[in-house]
């Protein structure tokens, strides 16, 4: 049996070409590993801000200070019992060696004398130093330490530097985790020795290669990005390379079972697949793309990388998977090698044939009983609350964190991160008037110069606490009528990224749904079917934030949820999501054109249920490996995009949309005729 195929095809799986275009590419990325970095960022502390809000023009003026010492850390030593006069002279002479041997004031003494605590200024140019320069300063003072008592370092910096050494390493264990989870399951969906190792080795190269590319994009742009952002974009690249790889080795192993030519069925196989993949990964690419107009760089950079990683995905899954492929026999598939006259899959009685089967006869009572099972999960989203902590930022407590409790009981819980506020008015008069300001214990100034003035004010209330972002307002109110006056720190800060977060989402998410819609009508040349699925991921989505929700507070007992990852979780959700629907739809278009609406969207079941389910499972559990970071934000973004893959790849493909087609018949694909 022959096929007329594109040339495109026809090149990349020839007889003559096909080593070409599958060893050139791979030598070509492997040269790239080999010898050219990643690209280089200097993070600056605003990084991870919204543009324009008053924390972030605080931190901005803090920059302008003629002796700009940065973050500070919070060395605090306790004992049992009470601090002795030998215990403060030896720790007035330990305080006095720190900072790079600038001496400060004595440390302060606990009203009950249970503890003490000494500002250390940390002057750093990265994160990196940062965490060398705690590090440093941790063994510093373990080593000097008096007896009987214990000295833990905490404050803004400290706590930076415990974020950044949850990814000292961390690309590597993502790497292993995430390559070992895809190896498993290809080993499972394939029950072959040898097939999985082709899709692994291509996928494996190109993420590699998207890490070099894309911070390199990020470097020659100017974007911001963060610790986070490779290894978020290997978890993408991963999951969507090996979803594009299932697909075309599903194909291709069917059209082996009708065609003698290996390379004649990988041409038709590459053909058939080509739409889908190309229609899905331009849909994931503008949709990440959108987060250009998020107001936190960090956010913007992540977009573009996992553009250009998906843009790297598809290509190698596209161009150097096929062509790899074919340079091997049937043999490849053994012990379970297709053979001509075996039977394709839209022709078997799988469990996917049963199941539409089921839902064929009772179409609509599928629809109500998805619908309602999906609504009753949505309604977890209405007792959201969203905002971390500092202490609510990680699984495993740091030190930085337990220091933060401890000082708490002994001095005023907002020693540990004070509301700072940066002026160029009279610093006096903006003293005077945050000193009125009901909730705060003190407030001092702390350096000024070239026209700024920085201002702590130190609030009797925990950080992150509702009474600390009250002492917040409060100051704000206070300060509003002074020119050149913005008001930062860590409850500022919070308070400003959930506004912002707050703006992204309402800014951005009807983007995301416009475009995604558009380019389902694009491909499918309709409009109802394109509603109807664009509705089904919404819903999806929906379900999925609020089944992770109860999960978060009844099992991992998190408190709130990072402001940042419902944006995430929508576009990786709809945009991911949408995948599965497109290769389930496009498949139904193509039955439906010989077997009509209903009969084609079973077949398309048969065929394609197999093989998107697998790659669902695989995408869920390689988000899942985000959990390997003791990081609360990557773990609950794993964890929302575990749940609503999972629904969306066993309900909502399986169930739910065969079922609103099989309801509606050819109007489904109105105002086209089947």
């Amino acid at each position: 049996m022959s096929h007329q195929s594109p040339a495109l095809a026809r090149l990349v799986t020839g007889r003559r070409t096909a080593w070409l275009v599958a060893v050139v590419p791979l030598l070509l990325a492997i040269l790239a590993i080999g010898f050219v970095p990643e690209g280089e960022h200097d993070a600056k502390a605003t990084d991870t801000l919204p543009q324009g809000a008053d924390s972030t023009l605080a931190v901005q003026l803090a920059e302008q200070l003629p002796e700009d010492e940065g973050q500070v850390a919070l060395v605090l030593w306790t004992t049992d019992g009470e601090l002795t006069k030998a215990d403060e002279a030896a720790l007035t002479k330990q305080a006095a060696a720190l900072a790079d041997g600038q001496q400060g004031p004595p440390p302060s003494i606990s009203d009950d004398r249970s503890a003490a605590l000494a500002v250390v200024p940390i002057t750093s140019t990265s994160n990196t130093d940062n965490i060398d320069r705690i590090t440093e300063l941790r063994e510093q003072l373990r080593a000097d330490v008096p007896d009987g008592l214990d000295v833990q370092v905490t404050g803004p910096a400290a706590i930076q530097a415990d974020i950044g050494q949850v990814f000292d390493g961390a690309d590597l264990r993502l790497l292993m985790a995430t390559a070992a989870v895809v190896a498993v399951l290809l080993i499972i969906t394939y029950r072959s020795p040898v097939l999985w190792l082709v899709p692994l080795t291509v996928v494996g190269v190109a993420d590699r290669f998207a890490a070099i590319a894309a911070t390199n994009v990020l470097e020659w742009t100017g974007l911001a990005w963060d610790e986070s952002t490779v290894g978020i974009l290997s978890v993408l690249v991963f999951g969507a390379g090996t979803d594009y790889a299932l697909l075309l080795i599903s194909r291709y192993r069917d059209e082996l079972k009708t065609t003698d030519s290996r390379h004649a069925a990988m041409a038709h196989a590459l053909a058939r697949t080509t739409e889908a993949v190309c229609s899905s990964a331009i849909t994931v690419v503008l949709g990440l793309l959108t987060l250009l107009l998020s107001a936190i760089p960090t956010t913007r950079g992540l977009g573009v990388a996992c553009a250009v990683g998906i843009v790297i995905a598809a290509t190698f899954a596209l161009v150097v998977l096929p062509a790899a492929l074919v340079l091997f026999g049937r043999w490849v598939f053994w012990p379970r090698v297709p053979h001509v006259g075996d039977t394709v899959l839209v022709d078997s009685n799988s469990i996917w044939h049963r199941v539409g089967e089921a839902v064929s006869h009772r179409p609509r009572t599928f629809v109500v009983a998805t619908l309602v099972g999906l609504a009753v999960l949505a309604t977890g989203t209405l007792s959201i609350r969203t905002g971390l902590d500092p202490a609510e930022q990680f699984l495993q407590e740091p030190e930085a964190i337990t220091a933060a409790a401890r000082l708490a009981e002994s001095f005023p819980a907002g020693t540990t991160d004070p509301v700072q506020v940066l002026t160029k008015s009279n610093p006096e008069q903006v003293l005077a008037a945050v000193e009125k300001v009901d909730g705060a214990t003190s407030a001092r100034i702390t350096s000024q110069g070239d026209g700024v003035a920085g201002i702590d004010v130190v609030p009797d209330a925990e950080p992150g606490s509702a009474a600390a972002e009250a002492v917040v307002a409060d100051v704000r109110t206070a300060v509003a009528d002074f020119d050149d006056t913005h008001v930062g720190g860590g409850d500022a800060e919070a308070i400003d990224e959930r506004t912002s977060a707050s703006d992204d989402r309402l800014l951005i998410l009807p983007i995301i749904l416009l475009l995604v819609l558009g380019g389902l009508v694009l491909l499918l040349r309709s409009l109802l079917a394109p509603v109807l699925l664009v509705a089904t991921v919404v819903a999806t989505y929906a379900a999925a934030m609020g089944a992770s929700w109860w999960l978060f507070q009844g099992v991992f007992g998190f408190e709130a949820m990072d402001s940042g990852v419902p944006l995430l979780a929508f576009l990786f959700l709809v945009a991911l999501g949408v995948d599965y629907n497109i290769f389930l739809v496009t498949r139904a278009r193509e039955e439906a054109a010989g077997h009509g609406t209903r009969t084609g969207m079973l077949r398309a079941l048969t065929a394609t249920g197999g093989v998107i389910t697998s790659a669902g499972v695989l995408l869920a559990a390689v988000f899942a490996v985000l959990g390997v970071l003791p990081l609360v934000v990557l773990a609950q973004l794993g964890a929302i995009i575990f749940v609503g893959v999972l629904l969306d790849t066993l309900v909502v493909r399986t169930v739910l949309v065969p079922a609103l087609a099989m309801t509606l018949g050819d109007t489904f694909w109105w105002p086209r005729k089947v």
